[in-house]
């Protein structure tokens, strides 16, 4: 089989299947795929971050199962999405064995196809390197919403509205390692997070900062 038509594959489940240390950094390179009505935006992963459940104290699933983190529990290969600070969705695929939460935050990424679908809904983004440079902007860009929790991404079918591809993966050489983005106490130690070095698309790191009250100097929100 020649390696474009390999990477136009869907992953198979077994993929996700998988701890979720070795799979996070596997999926840089891959092929992420949005199919809607208005077409198909196709973007290739660049940076993303690992979260354990419940023995990760950033993990949403820390304090065990919710109604709102019910998806992380498996089965793998499927989407989490969840809805944060009252304004952005974030994206997360889900590994690991069915009934052990865990799942890898899709943090950054590349539109390779499907620009013009994307830029309506990323109207802040200064060039198409930003489209996707953060998790709230990827999703923003992907247009996804807590109606695609669950989805499959390892569906055959083509019309399915997220499919994740083989693509290239990256090379090992270039995949860098660090602490998570926002990240407090004790998880905040953990290099879960991975990046292709020198990629612009990549988002930039930013430690904890403890939430305050706003006050009426505060500048108004960022558009992610």
């Amino acid at each position: 089989m020649r390696e474009t038509e390999r990477a136009r594959r869907v992953l198979r489940r077994d993929f996700f299947d998988r701890e979720v240390l070795e799979i996070a950094p596997d999926l840089l390179g891959r092929t992420l795929v949005r199919t809607t009505p208005e077409g198909v935006v196709r973007l290739r992963l660049t940076e993303v971050e690992a979260y354990a459940g419940e023995i990760d104290p950033g993990s949403h699933a820390f304090r065990g199962r919710t109604r709102r983190n019910a998806t992380m529990y498996g089965p793998p290969g499927h989407v989490y999405v969840y809805f944060t600070y009252g304004m952005w969705h974030c994206m997360n695929l889900v590994c690991g064995p069915e009934g052990r939460a865990s799942a890898v935050l899709l943090r950054a990424g590349e539109v390779l196809e499907g620009a013009e679908l994307v830029r309506p809904r990323r109207r802040s983004a200064r060039a198409d390197t930003e489209l996707a440079k953060g998790p709230a902007r990827l999703a923003t860009a992907l247009g996804v919403d807590r109606a695609l929790d669950g989805a499959d991404v390892c569906a055959a079918d083509a019309g399915a509205p997220l499919r994740v591809l083989h693509g290239t993966p990256a090379d090992p050489a270039l995949i860098r390692t660090g602490p998570r983005t926002g990240v407090s106490g004790d998880g905040a130690v953990h290099p879960w997070r991975f990046w292709i070095d020198k990629d612009p698309t990549v988002s930039p790191y930013r430690a904890h900062q403890p939430r305050r009250r706003p006050t009426r100097l505060d500048a108004p929100p960022q558009t992610p």
